[in-house]
Order: C-alpha cells, then sequence, then structure tokens
C-alpha cells in the first residue's frame, strides 16, 4: 500500500481546501495511507478528515527557520518510509523536511526555486487554475496534466458526544434555532464586517427567535465583547472560549452560520452549513466556501462592487473600508431570507 506525506498549510482556511487533493488520491490510488505533516493549530481539522490516518505534529512558528530542527524531524520521518511526500506550500523551507527525510518522490509547485528539493515539479498557471483548492488538487496529477473538475466535495467528521460535551461545558441552549457568527479574520481588519453590523444583524435574528453566538479565537475576544455590547444582549460571546476542535462542534450546531472569508468560514462550508460568507479585501474567485459547487444552495457570498475591491491588503489603504462598511445588515438579512426560504420551502 502507497505511503503518502502531505505537508500541510499553515492556514486553517487552506488545509480545508486542500481535502479535494486527499479526496482525489484516495480515488486514484485506491489503498493509500496518507499522513500529514502539520502544524499544531490544523491538526483538529486533519484529524477530522476522514482521508487522512495520521497528523504529525510541525513545531514550527510562522517564518522560522531551525534548519538543525528541520533536518531531525526530517531524519525521524525517514523512519516511515514513505514513497512520497506533496509539499502543498510554497515556501523553500516547507521543502526542507521531506528532503532531509530522503522520500523518493517529492512533489509540489516550483514556488521559491525549490528545484533540487523537489523532484516533481509542477508550473502553475493562475488562469487555469483560479481557485486555490484546484491548485492542491492539481497536484494528485502528473505536471501538466489536466484537472479532473468538479472537484471533490470537504467534510469533517463530528462527534455528537463532543458536541453536547462542549455545549453542556459552555451552558449553551440549543431550544432554539442557532446562529453562529465568526466575526475574527486572522489575515487582517480589512477582511471584517464591522462590529456594529454583526450587532445589528444579531438584534435582527434575535427578534426572529435565534440563539446567536459569537465564536473566535482568543484574538477575537475583544471584538466579541464589542459586538455584544452593541446588540443589547442579542448575542453570546465564546471568542476565546473554545479550541479549534471545540469550534467545530459548536459550528456543527447551527441552522445559520454568517462569517468573513476566515478559516471558519471554510469550516461551515466542510460541515454543509447554511452559511453567508462577506467578503471586503479578499476575492470570492479565489478562496470561495467549496460548498458553493458541492452542495448548490448552502452558501451565498455577499460583498459591494466597488472599483477597489478585492485589494488584499491587510488594512483598507484607503482608510475609507467601503467594501465593508456599506455592506449593511439589511442587505445580509435579505440574503439569509433568500438562503433558508427555499430549505423551508422545501420541508
Amino acid at each position: 500500500m502507497p505511503r503518502i506525506l502531505i505537508v500541510a498549510p499553515s492556514w486553517i482556511g487552506d488545509a480545508l481546501l486542500a481535502q479535494p487533493l486527499l479526496r482525489r488520491l484516495h480515488d486514484k490510488l485506491g489503498r493509500v495511507r496518507l499522513d500529514a505533516l502539520a502544524p499544531a493549530w490544523c491538526a483538529p481539522l486533519l484529524e477530522r478528515m476522514p482521508e487522512i490516518e495520521d497528523v504529525i505534529a510541525s513545531p514550527f512558528a510562522h517564518g522560522e527557520l531551525k534548519l538543525r530542527a528541520r533536518w531531525k524531524l526530517g531524519r525521524e520521518l525517514a523512519k516511515r518510509n514513505y514513497d512520497q511526500v506533496i509539499v502543498l506550500p510554497n515556501s523553500f523551507k516547507s521543502a526542507l523536511i521531506p528532503f532531509f527525510a530522503n522520500i523518493p518522490l517529492r512533489a509540489g509547485y516550483a514556488g521559491e526555486s525549490r528545484y533540487g528539493l523537489l523532484n516533481l515539479v509542477h508550473k502553475l498557471d493562475p488562469a487555469k487554475l483560479p481557485l486555490m483548492a484546484e491548485r492542491y488538487a492539481q497536484l494528485a496529477e502528473k505536471p501538466g496534466a489536466e484537472l479532473q473538475r468538479p472537484l471533490p466535495p470537504v467534510r469533517l467528521q463530528v462527534d455528537p458526544v463532543n458536541t453536547a460535551r462542549t455545549t453542556a461545558r459552555l451552558n449553551l441552549d440549543r431550544s432554539r434555532p442557532v446562529a453562529v457568527f465568526c466575526p475574527g479574520a486572522e489575515y487582517g481588519p480589512a477582511k471584517r464586517w464591522p462590529a456594529q453590523h454583526f450587532a445589528a444583524l444579531a438584534r435582527a435574528l434575535a427578534e426572529r427567535g435565534h440563539a446567536v453566538w459569537l465564536i473566535g479565537s482568543g484574538k477575537d475576544a475583544a471584538l466579541g465583547e464589542e459586538i455584544c455590547a452593541q446588540s443589547d444582549g442579542a448575542c453570546i460571546n465564546l471568542c476565546g472560549q473554545t479550541d479549534l476542535a471545540s469550534a467545530v462542534d459548536l459550528i456543527a450546531c447551527a441552522k445559520l452560520v454568517v462569517s468573513n472569508d476566515s478559516g471558519l468560514m471554510h469550516v461551515a462550508a466542510a460541515l454543509g452549513k447554511p452559511l453567508i460568507a462577506l467578503y471586503g479585501s479578499s476575492s470570492p474567485a479565489h478562496t470561495p466556501p467549496l460548498s458553493l459547487s458541492s452542495k448548490p444552495g448552502t452558501a451565498r457570498i455577499v460583498n459591494v462592487d466597488i472599483e477597489c475591491s478585492p485589494c488584499y491588503a491587510r488594512s483598507c489603504p484607503l482608510t475609507h473600508f467601503k467594501c465593508m462598511n456599506d455592506l449593511e445588515p439589511a442587505r445580509v438579512l435579505a440574503e439569509i431570507d433568500a438562503l433558508v426560504a427555499p430549505a423551508r420551502t422545501g420541508d
């Protein structure tokens, strides 16, 4: 049985966008063992992917070289006798460990001049592969081969027992339909819908009988408190009270998710949740929620068509932040109605 190591991306969203590649490898090769080398913060997602057998912790922070430590980890991985590795990040240093592990077939994009470190080198044509998920899935093919479309769907495994434990620990009431808001975005403030808009939407949904939960990392805790204060108690701030695994459990409870373009947005898509995806400085043409195509009718992209968007900046370079400020809560509420009304009709 072939043994393949996947060097996973460092971003949560990108790790989920890599899942179609994993599914494609299983479909092409039949019996195959896939392990992932990933940062600790991505491990809870990879562990919930049915395609992955084992997740190996990568101890390196963003930007760290630590050449000797990479060599030592590579020599440890050599004992696992992998037949192939697929390196998803484009950085030079991400290809070092597989090289040190002496894995015979080392595939990935040329990236930062990685000829030699990789010996099955793909050259990226962005026009042919506009989606990040497509670029990852292409690595299951031979260099230059056509990508098979559509991409396989993404999915995460959820244990109802863990979900019950998480909601009980946080003393959460599930008697009402749950709307989950994901107000953070690790990349920067230019991707975040304003707190006052989230608060207004929370009030509107609470009036309709929803429980509104705010979910995010500890970095989002102050933002969550700001939203709660402006919502007049219409939502519960859970930002910083969960790890990523628990956040997945909570999103699994949702009847609706409203999220910035973030890792948790992709989690909601992988769980097949009704999703409103808010885009400002980034582009849905590059990293859309994959449920748009794999599960039509479960996600809607909402953005404002202005000349300067997408700019891909971390903060608004023009300081007006119109791409998010002008995305009014009433518009998002109308998109929610358009998303959930067909489902109610189908019921």
